[in-house]
């Protein structure tokens, strides 16, 4: 089979593979210490999740505070690379460099979308981006996240969060949400009792 063939393969597997490692990331390190490795955990949990709640805080408040929201920027070629390993190694297996490519295209893509929709999730501006309905439906996803922890660890691709168990679409119980044109409304939803006239 041509290289462009094991190029897509690789490509949608790395999209697969991407979102799996992002859940796993979010909700094994950056929600927890892990031994001595406590810098995702500090960086996240403790920093990030104390700065940018449900509420109005939700969106950038203090200027001062906007370091906080995108990762260090080494961080991006240190988890793409991590994500290359299992594809290294089918590549190697079945001499298929193509697989690898693709990979490295997918989930360089994947981390490049992390970083910009997260950014404007908590630093909105009325960009092209945040007028379409997959980001405001992925804009509802982070904002529940915020409210809820442990659910909704996915911020591009919410397949994990689907096959796993942790996606929820809205809240458990009212609270003073964000608003904004291209937040949703993820209050539960509640039902209008129409009352019965006799006649």
């Amino acid at each position: 089979m041509s290289f462009l063939f094991w190029m897509a393969i690789g490509f949608i597997s790395g999209v697969v593979f991407a979102s799996f490692f992002e859940w796993f990331l979010h909700r094994y390190f950056m929600h927890r210490p892990v031994g001595p490795f406590r810098y995702p955990f500090e960086r996240h949990a403790l920093i990030h999740h104390h700065i940018f709640r449900a509420d109005h805080t939700y969106h950038l408040v203090n200027e001062a505070d906007k370091h906080t929201i995108p990762m260090a920027w080494w961080n991006g070629p240190v988890l793409v690379g991590c994500c290359q390993v299992p594809f290294l190694i089918g590549a190697i297996f079945f001499q298929k460099w193509g697989l690898l490519v693709g990979a490295a295209v997918s989930c360089t893509i994947y981390y490049a979308a992390y970083e910009y929709m997260h950014w404007c999730m908590h630093l909105p501006k009325r960009r092209h981006v945040e007028r379409s309905g997959i980001f405001f439906r992925l804009n509802g996803h982070h904002l529940l996240h915020h409210r809820y922890m442990h659910k909704n660890f996915n911020v591009v691709f919410p397949l994990a969060d689907f096959c796993l168990g942790t996606m929820i679409f809205r809240s458990k119980v009212h609270f003073k949400q964000a608003e904004g044109p291209a937040v949703p409304n993820v209050q539960p939803k509640t039902s209008v009792r129409i009352p019965v006239t006799t006649a």
